[in-house]
């Protein structure tokens, strides 16, 4: 299974991918497990997470463009509310 990937975008990253017209997912501070039906691309506009998964637990915050891969199951815990782009591959 593919792992999880974070980048730093640049602005003009984020322009040239067209990020900021892709929808806002939200969500209050919670616990729940998911799986991933397909690649997802986001970009953490807001608040505290961390995602655990066979391999460990990895935390995010603002600024994090990260990749979850297709077939990824984890359990997501939101320290504080998100607020993210998102695009499903």
């Amino acid at each position: 299974m593919s792992k999880i990937v974070v980048q730093k975008l640049s602005e003009q990253e984020i322009h040239e991918k067209g990020i900021k017209s892709w929808p806002i997912w939200e969500k209050e501070v919670s616990r729940f497990d998911w799986t991933y039906d397909a690649n997802e691309d986001c970009l953490i506009l807001e608040g505290r997470f961390d995602v655990e998964t066979e391999e460990g637990i990895q935390s995010f915050g603002p600024g994090d463009f990260i990749t979850f891969p297709k077939g990824l199951s984890c359990v997501w815990d939101i320290k504080e509310d998100v607020r993210k782009h998102y695009n499903f591959q």
